[in-house]
């Protein structure tokens, strides 16, 4: 199943949305750094690491790539890109991605 047009537009939204959000939440992480302890660094980090995945995401959304698997190219199912509008890979291919690069 190919995105539709609509589809397309509400991912992208979601996108820019939760870019947006992460941006201000950085934001006031840096204006109160002095006062971040280890957990609101994790946080920072955390928030940091899905900043870079949306902006990633954007442009795929750009160059015509987005809801395609990153390492098999077939298609990411739209309900999971409403789940994780970041994902670059399908299910399969992130959970082999996470047993071979698992922490």
């Amino acid at each position: 199943m190919t995105l539709n047009r609509r589809q397309m537009i509400d991912l992208a939204y979601a996108l820019t949305a939760r870019r947006n959000e992460l941006l201000e939440e950085i934001r006031g992480d840096q204006a109160s750094a002095d006062l971040i302890a280890d957990v609101g660094e994790a946080e920072m980090t955390r928030d940091l690491d899905e900043l870079c995945a949306l902006e990633a995401a954007l442009k795929r959304v750009e160059d015509g790539t987005y809801g395609l698997c990153g390492d098999c190219g077939e298609e990411i199912p739209f309900a999971r890109l409403r789940a994780q509008p970041g994902a670059r890979r399908c299910l399969a291919c992130q959970a082999h991605h996470e047993k071979i690069y698992k922490a």
